[in-house]
């Protein structure tokens, strides 16, 4: 299945603070601009959505598919000790599903990764790496 994006409009705030990845059959995979940990978004591309119950059933089922997808690839590449995957949106309100590999010596930890300390950009070498590598394992599936 590959859905079609005719039209999707990406959040300004989303756009603003991750980069584009790759594209799946139904979300783009990006990569927020924090360097102090590895955190993707999924972000289904239909428009006017805020949660997963407003995809219709076939769309959450396939949402699910590349989550899992993209949790094992972060499972495997990353070793987390914990990853956290949540579709939080009080901010901004297009769904957007958060990947986060969580260590017991991040910055934050336990606490989760938003509104406790000011973001880290990537620098360009990281960031491309990280991307490449992410890009690699998908295109491996």
């Amino acid at each position: 299945m590959n859905y079609s994006s005719n039209g999707f409009q990406l959040d300004h705030r989303l756009e603003n603070d991750s980069f584009f990845i790759c594209q799946l059959d139904l979300c783009q995979v990006r990569l927020i601009n924090d360097a102090q940990f590895v955190w993707l978004l999924l972000v289904p591309m239909v428009n006017g959505m805020s949660d997963v119950i407003d995809l219709d059933d076939e769309l959450q089922q396939q949402l699910w598919r590349e989550s899992s997808l993209l949790s094992r690839i972060l499972r495997t590449e990353f070793v987390p000790d914990k990853l956290n995957v949540a579709a939080i949106g009080n901010v901004v309100s297009q769904l957007h599903v958060h990947h986060i590999c969580r260590f017991k010596n991040d910055i934050a930890w336990p606490a989760p990764v938003w509104g406790r300390q000011a973001m880290v950009a990537y620098e360009q070498a990281e960031r491309e790496g990280l991307i490449d590598t992410i890009k690699r394992r998908v295109t491996a599936r």
